[in-house]
């Protein structure tokens, strides 16, 4: 068979004593075989895909800014992400979007996109929260570039 152990004898140089050595042919075979295994084993659950966010996956995708309206690519950004605490009952720092004219009063505040797009001296929102998405952000700046309309 041919995993059978080989038996063989050898003599030391000077002496008349045998040394029997007992040697599983195929033992090395098997450990690397066994060691590949093992390898496959641990790298399995690092081989899947980890990136679920678009961006990531597809950074080069296009931004459609031509023809933004407020009632259709605006208010349901702010309604998701800004009305929680920035509404007619709250009105958290003094800030409302959930109407256009309150909208519309930090757009030409330059609060709107300057928290949006976390810079300097703004409040960075949605707070606690991560940025919007650069899309997004695109949408409101090219919304605001034309006035801010109630569309």
């Amino acid at each position: 068979t041919r995993f059978r152990n080989a038996t063989s004898t050898k003599s030391l140089p000077g002496s008349t004593r045998e040394l029997k050595t007992t040697d599983n042919i195929h033992l090395p075979m098997l450990r690397m075989t066994g060691f590949a295994l093992f390898l496959l084993a641990m790298a399995g659950p690092f081989t899947g895909c980890y990136y679920d966010v678009e961006e990531d996956l597809y950074p080069f995708t296009t931004c459609d800014t031509t023809g933004i309206r407020f009632s259709v690519d605006i208010q349901p950004v702010l309604n998701q992400q800004c009305n929680v605490c920035h509404n007619n009952a709250l009105a958290s720092g003094g800030v409302i979007l959930d109407t256009h004219a309150g909208v519309k009063a930090k757009v030409d505040d330059n609060r709107l996109l300057g928290a949006s797009r976390h810079e300097a001296g703004f409040s960075a929102m949605p707070q606690g929260q991560p940025q919007l998405d650069a899309c997004t952000i695109e949408k409101i700046a090219a919304w605001a570039a034309v006035g801010a309309p109630n569309n």
